[in-house]
């Protein structure tokens, strides 16, 4: 696939993922449903790896990449599942909106993939002013609100870090591969934690919840994953993490027509400084040569 398809891929993926998150709970339980996720999303990684006879690989690189992606996962999927049952689709994609920005920070840190600048640091305020703004909005959405939004933020940076993690790791494993490793890696702590924190299997699922979760099992999951992977290997990290530049908006619309959300002022906001700040971040400094050159 080409990379612009991908990306594009990945923007409507991750735009209908907070949504069906939500609705994938229903009835049975976020670690039930994050686990019936993962599980079918690794068993079907392993049916396409061996119909197209793709092998994973197991050298020191690759199994380094499976751990740190398998943690990064667990430790985001489990704390964006648990934060659903407080916050909207709407709030996940908009937090989620943060990411190029922490991703970009450890990149600069870790990387040395980027210099930082004048007009990264203003992009940068614009997003802390973005979480503040959404932070007061969310605050009045009802009890453990807070507690969502905080969980929200933690697993915003473990997702970020991670990619900064796999990004200087450099595995060349086939993205497929990849997946089914950090999955295989994952999957055990999702079921200690579905065992620990509830350990029964629902007696009725509703349809609802069925088709959320195999829709993030094979899009949300798999393909969602394999194209994410695929761009890590061919993009810079910093430019991976701007897909969250329009899912946010579009998952406050699915969210409020497709499920009801309210969407305070100070989300939208919120939401508008965090994608300003993004744009700051990334092309200020085009702007401020282009700025220039009209007024030489």
């Amino acid at each position: 696939m080409s990379l612009p398809a991908a990306f594009v891929s990945v923007i409507l993926i991750w735009s209908t993922t907070p949504l069906a998150i939500k609705w994938s709970a229903l009835g049975v339980g976020v670690s039930f449903a994050v686990f019936s996720r993962m599980t079918i999303g690794m068993l079907l990684c392993a049916v396409l790896l061996a119909a197209f006879r793709v092998r994973v690989p197991l050298h020191r690189k690759a199994l380094l990449a499976y751990v740190a992606g398998g943690l990064s996962m667990f430790v985001a999927m489990a704390l964006t599942y648990w934060s659903s049952q407080f916050v909207s689709s709407g709030m996940i994609a908009v937090l989620y909106g943060l990411s190029p920005l922490i991703t970009s920070l450890g990149a600069m840190l870790w990387l040395k993939e980027e210099a930082i600048t004048t007009s990264k640091l203003a992009g940068m305020a614009m997003g802390v002013l973005g979480l503040v703004l959404v932070f007061n909005g969310g605050l009045g959405l009802g009890a453990g609100s807070a507690a969502g939004l905080f969980a929200l933020f933690l697993a915003v940076v473990a997702q970020s870090l991670g990619l900064v993690w796999l990004k200087r790791i450099n595995d060349d494993s086939p993205p497929l591969a990849m997946t089914l490793g950090i999955l295989v890696v994952a999957l055990p702590l999702f079921f200690i934690a579905w065992w620990v924190v509830d350990g029964h299997v629902p007696a009725a699922v509703p349809e609802r919840a069925v088709a959320a979760t195999l829709y993030l099992g094979t899009f949300g999951s798999v393909l969602g994953f394999a194209l994410y992977y695929y761009l890590i290997k061919h993009m810079e990290a910093g430019r991976i993490a701007l897909i969250t530049l329009i899912t946010p908006v579009m998952a406050l619309l699915l969210g409020h027509s497709l499920n009801n959300e309210a969407v305070l002022p100070q989300v939208w906001l919120g939401t508008a400084s965090i994608v300003l700040g993004l744009c700051m971040h990334r092309w200020g400094e085009q702007w401020l040569r282009l700025a220039a050159r009209k007024f030489v």
